[in-house]
């Protein structure tokens, strides 16, 4: 396929994923395993794993940096950049017609949809803990290092859990794991990036990073303010998802841009849409009374809330290319992965179960998910069709 054919299936791929990835970033990271690797066989298991541990440890949106690398490794920058569009319009569009007025579908019918959709993403996360665990942690050394992952991500709040938790993975991958051989298979693929151009991004995030407070001070700008504030939510935040709120709503509502009502109607929306929750940014933009608000400032938040965190992954990638096939460096990967699974498994049952399956009808219906995907080898966006289906049956019981 030629590069220019690959750049439009990363695209219709991602688009896919877009319009049918509900359940927020863990589930995402089920969605781009159930398509982008077990069907599509893009990269292998352990390849996806070093990715999505590599991203855990980076500032900005994880799935996100996931699906933009998933890009570029696939078709190069247009790729990447493809993959982005794809993934975040659909949501990004969607919040954007909601703060223009226009209503998400409501009544009975409506919010067994939604229901139904929380609920699935129970089945795509189990199916990919599942999997991923078979692969991960095939022995008895890597399974306790995903147990203790599990602890830590289930005692401590979000992102001091994960990178803890990465960091008991690292530290037992090297006292655990080194003699363990592991199993032939394909070399994981490299994720090209020259690294001048590495360097450069990582200056990038660096000079935004202290330019654009002294850019917005120093001309008052509304536009500099708004790329400001959405800039440094993005660059500051670990973790991703709800991890950023804090961090939105100390830049949009107590500097009076957006009410905390008006705040709080859009996080709702955007729990209701599918693809990143980073979009929650493109809201936010079209209704703040700073910058150009509208499409204009929709735009503007949310290339400012993504690009800090696909800077630093650019930056690094190359580095980690020339390190991770190093001894001491694939016992501690083989440590991390295994404590993805871990944290993945947490994520599955805070917030993921307890706020979807409150009753025995939602888990019977997660558990029809689970083996329609399991067994039945159903595609992702087949179960969600099914989820939503069954939340308005649901609604009407």
């Amino acid at each position: 396929m030629t590069r220019d054919g690959r750049v439009g299936e990363v695209f219709r791929a991602f688009l896919r994923l877009g319009v049918t990835s509900f359940g927020g970033p863990v589930a995402h990271l089920g969605y781009f395993r159930d398509d982008l690797v077990v069907r599509r066989r893009w990269m292998d298991d352990r390849a996806y794993a070093d990715l999505v541990a590599l991203c855990q440890f980076l500032p900005g949106p994880a799935s996100s940096q996931v699906g933009f690398a998933m890009g570029l490794q696939r078709a190069g920058i247009l790729g990447a950049l493809a993959a982005f569009l794809a993934f975040t319009l659909p949501s990004a569009i969607l919040l954007v017609l909601f703060a223009g007025g226009a209503a998400l579908v409501g009544g009975p019918i409506g919010d067994g949809v939604l229901s139904g959709l929380k609920i699935i993403a129970v089945a795509i996360v189990a199916h990919a803990v599942w999997g991923m665990a078979r692969t991960l942690t095939p022995d008895a050394r890597r399974a306790g290092i995903a147990v203790a992952g599990l602890g830590l991500a289930l005692l401590l709040p979000a992102a001091p859990g994960q990178l803890g938790a990465l960091a008991v993975g690292i530290v037992g991958g090297l006292l655990l794991l080194r003699g363990v051989p592991e199993p032939e298979g394909p070399r994981v693929p490299s994720i090209g990036v020259p690294r001048a151009v590495a360097i450069a991004c990582l200056v990038g995030y660096v000079v935004l990073l202290v330019a654009l407070p002294l850019l917005a001070s120093a001309t008052g700008a509304g536009a500099a303010q708004l790329v400001d504030a959405f800039y440094r939510a993005g660059a500051l935040v670990f973790g991703g998802g709800h991890v950023v709120l804090p961090l939105l709503q100390a830049g949009v509502v107590e500097t009076g841009w957006v009410s905390s009502g008006d705040f709080l109607t859009g996080y709702g929306a955007a729990q209701a849409v599918p693809g990143p929750l980073f979009t929650f940014a493109a809201y936010l933009g079209s209704i703040s009374n700073v910058g150009p608000g509208g499409v204009a400032g929709a735009a503007l938040a949310l290339a400012a809330i993504f690009v800090p965190g696909f800077l630093v992954l650019v930056g690094v990638l190359p580095f980690w290319d020339a390190v991770r096939e190093r001894p001491r460096v694939r016992a501690a990967m083989r440590g991390a992965n295994a404590a993805v699974v871990g944290i993945l498994a947490a994520a599955l049952y805070t917030p993921v179960f307890t706020t979807a399956v409150t009753g025995p009808g939602p888990f019977l219906l997660a558990v029809v998910g689970f083996v329609l995907l399991t067994a039945f080898r159903a595609p992702a966006w087949a179960v969600v069709i099914v989820g939503a289906a069954g939340g308005v049956v649901l609604a009407f019981l």
